[in-house]
């Protein structure tokens, strides 16, 4: 009951991390009169479970937008949230499939805004409220129903990464940059390491590289996956009361009490596995096509993505062929030759499009399949095929991939085997 209680404390945070983790640990909050802040960890999940008997009884849909910081609004005034979306998310609770479903959308994504025209899809909070966004988001990927909206002030991130003790995540490379109208300043040294809160949030908001935000969004789902283990911590649970009166302080939602409570009971019967994060599929705008730049979503990746996530109805998609897709190979270990040797071995098996990318100074044991577009049918025959590896459910491969192959020393021991 423990491990449950901590795991669902990770699902009601980590389900809302990159637009500012941790928001939905407002679902946790108890009544007023009841006892917190000593309650020992077994009787929480007792309280919340049992004594508040909300569940969840259909899919819900949840859109999750950070806010930017409003520079001039006053710091406990609804302005507060009336600022560009720096982070949007659209988070789905399925107790019929048991999962939850995180879509991670690129701020720079290229919609139409009623009223604006053509702009960035961050614009529409800006414009016309969580309303507006909700509609926007709606129109834009296949009509999917948005049932509740939680916005939250970018301080939050920050502040529940300090109260959490930090975070462990491996910068892959040297960032530095300066935004002096949203007051931000990065310098991040590479390696794995240790973030306190202003790191974590350099971390989750550097844009400024090949990638720009779209390496921003990779580098947002590494945060929630870290965040997860960090929450399975024991010591967590004793701050679950500090946490509450944290996020409460920034979040504005139009979820009832009694929803919260309902999504905290789902978030409780959650296991690692039952986590799915996915980025919009799409590509870079060319020159040629905008002189802003923005992030093209794919028709058919959107599709596929719709119906095998959101389950929207009325999609005809065609199932990909595994052998024809593209697969990146990184090697992980200390044999340079590893890559080669699984990519020439899958070419031996039938694979069509495969190719080796830059290696990684981020060492594994498991070799990672990661479902980069969304695709968790094949990741999953593919792990098949080779006989080991992990499925990971999230967008932070190569970024022209369907999967991507992080191999690890696990694939040393196949081949001695």
């Amino acid at each position: 009951m423990f491990r449950q209680l901590l795991w669902g404390t990770a699902f009601v945070s980590t389900a809302l991390v990159s637009a500012t983790v941790g928001a939905v640990l407002t679902l946790m909050a108890p009544l007023p009169g009841q006892p917190a802040a000593s309650t020992p960890a077994a009787s929480i999940s007792t309280l919340v479970r049992q004594t508040f008997g909300f569940r969840v009884t259909r899919p819900v849909n949840i859109l999750v937008m950070g806010i930017d910081r409003v520079l001039d609004a006053p710091e406990d005034s609804p302005a507060v949230f009336s600022g560009r979306s720096d982070t949007m998310l659209l988070v789905r609770v399925d107790p019929l499939q048991n999962t939850a479903s995180i879509l991670s959308i690129p701020r720079d994504t290229q919609v139409r805004i009623p009223g604006l025209g053509v702009s960035k899809i961050n614009a529409a909070n800006e414009y016309g409220g969580p309303e507006l966004a909700a509609q926007v988001v709606s129109r834009s990927l296949d009509g999917v129903p948005i049932d509740r909206y939680v916005r939250i002030s970018t301080d939050a991130f920050r502040e529940l990464v300090d109260l959490l003790g930090g975070v462990e995540v491996y910068v892959p490379y040297p960032m530095s940059y300066t935004d002096n109208t949203q007051k931000l300043k990065i310098e991040l040294e590479p390696g794995q390491q240790w973030l306190n809160g202003d790191q974590a949030e350099q971390f989750a908001r550097f844009r400024h590289d090949a990638m720009g935000d779209v390496g921003r969004v990779q580098r947002q789902q590494t945060l929630i996956r870290a965040l997860k283990e960090r929450l399975l911590n024991p010591t967590v649970v004793t701050k679950i009361p500090e946490i509450i009166q944290l996020m409460q302080r920034y979040i504005d939602t139009n979820l009832t009490f009694e929803e919260m409570v309902a999504l905290a009971n789902f978030g409780l019967g959650l296991q690692r596995e039952d986590f799915r994060m996915v980025m919009l599929p799409g590509r870079f705008s060319t020159p040629e096509e905008s002189v802003a730049s923005y992030w093209i979503l794919d028709p058919e990746g959107r599709d596929r993505i719709m119906q095998e996530y959101f389950q929207v109805e009325g999609i005809f998609t065609t199932g990909q062929d595994l052998y024809g897709l593209r697969i990146a190979v990184q090697n992980t270990t200390e044999n340079p030759a590893i890559a080669r040797q699984v990519a020439n071995y899958l070419r031996k098996q039938g694979f069509r499009h495969v190719y080796v990318i830059r290696p990684s100074d981020n060492p594994q044991d498991t070799t990672q399949i990661i479902v980069q577009r969304g695709d968790l049918q094949n990741a999953s025959a593919l792990q098949n095929l080779m006989g080991l590896g992990e499925v990971v459910p999230a967008s932070t491969g190569a970024l022209e991939s369907d999967l991507t192959l992080r191999i690890g020393s696990d694939w040393i021991h196949r081949t001695r085997g």
